[in-house]
């Protein structure tokens, strides 16, 4: 069945596989880092044009380990899942001072780099290198767990571990950059979460979920939770040469490492805040219309605040921790996505 499974992987592959992505033109293994990372948790059309602005201003390892991480998380700014571009900027460091500014060619070496775990290193070395490796990320989960009518949800150590098992019987010894490729393209464009297209599958004759019917049901879903919903405020702190204030984020945690609006609780007195913590006196605060940013984890109600304020000269701040910031100059910061979101409506008024 091994040998079947992936002569029907590349079969499909050398018809109908993906073969022009940015990062398969001249394959360098820091272009194929670079792209897994990104696409960890990410559609292709949307990694993209990402991947072409980073190579543009990073084109070496070297150049982005040098780069300012505000650079760098600028670059990735709208991306999201943030500590994949921490990671990155920390990675390309330790690959410069540990290994030489050459990527390990080894499983140990390469899981220790930040933000790399089991499947990214294995794609990177089977793309870059050809070595075989298994992988297994979301799309080959979904491949694997239809094919061999795995139930579980693959979250759970028990049904990954059958599913890196299945994944270690059908890599082939040769060809394995086209067929660790193949079996991706076919969880992304044929064997999708909804409306799979069993009709143009490779795999449909073996296939047990459709078989049994089971295609809609597998790979079985994560158990639900109720998200929980938060709220704050976001101040738009304004000064009289119209700059708005930004803070950078604490290193760890959501958004970390950007730049953003300081927040407080939805019952904080807005002009006691703004005392105590700059020493700002309040002109104006006036309420924009409320939004919702949803994390993998809980809803976030974002409440907008527009604050003109005075005297923010007599403020003491931490230069690499706040900033003014002025729309109609070129800051190069990376900021969390609502953030940009409420900066972008303030300049079209």
């Amino acid at each position: 069945m091994k040998r079947i499974f992936s002569e029907q992987i590349l079969n499909w592959f050398d018809e109908h596989g993906r073969k022009d992505l940015p990062w398969q033109k001249k394959r360098t293994t820091y272009s194929v880092w670079l792209s897994e990372i990104m696409l960890q948790q990410t559609q292709v059309v949307t990694v993209i044009p990402y991947f072409e602005r980073f190579m543009a201003s990073f084109p070496t390892l070297e150049k982005l380990a040098a780069a300012h991480v505000d650079e760098v998380l600028h670059h990735w700014s709208g991306l999201g899942y943030y500590a994949r571009g921490r990671n990155l900027h920390k990675a390309a460091q330790k690959v410069c001072t540990e290994f030489g500014a050459e990527f390990p060619q080894d499983m140990d070496g390469m899981i220790s780099l930040p933000g790399i775990g089991r499947s990214t290193a294995a794609a990177i070395l089977a793309q870059a290198h050809g070595l075989r490796h298994a992988i297994l990320d979301g799309n080959v989960k979904r491949v694997l767990a239809r094919f061999h009518g795995v139930e579980g949800w693959p979250g759970n150590k028990k049904i990954e571990t059958r599913l890196w098992q299945f994944s270690e019987q059908h890599t082939p010894e040769t060809r394995v950059a086209d067929y660790t490729q193949g079996i991706m393209d076919l969880g992304a464009t044929l064997c999708t979460r909804s409306r799979p297209d069993c009709a143009h599958c490779p795999l449909s004759d073996g296939c047990v979920a459709l078989s049994e019917e089971k295609v809609g049901e597998l790979p079985t879903p994560k158990p639900k939770k109720t998200k929980p919903i938060k709220s704050a405020r976001m101040l738009v702190l304004i000064n009289d040469q119209n700059q708005i204030l930004l803070e950078k984020r604490p290193p760890t945690g959501i958004w970390g490492g950007l730049w953003s609006l300081p927040e407080i609780a939805m019952d904080a007195d807005i002009e006691s805040y703004c005392q105590q913590q700059w020493q700002f006196k309040v002109a104006v605060a006036e309420d924009a219309q409320s939004f919702r940013h949803t994390f993998s984890h809980y809803h976030f109600d974002i409440t907008p605040c527009r604050v003109q304020v005075k005297n923010p000269s007599q403020c003491v701040m931490e230069a690499e921790q706040q900033v003014w910031y002025n729309s109609r100059q070129n800051h190069r910061l990376g900021l969390a996505a609502p953030v940009q979101t409420i900066l972008n409506s303030l300049s079209e008024e």
